[in-house]
């Protein structure tokens, strides 16, 4: 079992950056596969990046490439993303998500998921 809380979403002007934060729970935290989606408002979930255990695979979405780094601490338990260059687009909450394959990640089924954190983005 893994518990996911998200933090440091809140409000930016265009432009500016955030790093997000999530702090998982559980032994073996450092086997999971870690991905950053988004919802806004209207829209479907976005797969926003991803990256391995072992940090040795990354993946963005096209609409972040070059802002957006995922970077993991397995033995602080921790996954950021670092979000640069932001854009009033960018507005939603932001979610993280757990699962022990990293195909699971990528499609959006993972198996554990947190409470999410609101970024805002004003232009």
């Amino acid at each position: 079992q893994v518990q996911l809380v998200e933090s440091g979403g809140g409000l930016v002007q265009a432009g500016g950056s955030l790093r997000l934060s999530c702090a998982a729970s559980g032994r073996t935290f450092s086997s999971y596969a870690m991905g950053w989606f988004r919802q806004a408002p209207g829209k479907e979930r976005e797969n926003v990046a991803a990256i391995t255990w072992s940090s040795g695979n990354t993946y963005y979405a096209n609409s972040v490439k070059g802002r957006f780094t995922i970077s993991r601490d397995n033995a602080k338990n921790t996954v950021w993303l670092q979000m640069n260059s932001l854009k009033p687009e960018d507005t939603a909450v932001y979610y993280c998500a757990a699962d022990s394959r990293f195909g699971r990640v990528l499609a959006g089924t993972s198996d554990y998921w947190g409470q999410g954190t609101q970024v805002t983005v004003s232009s």
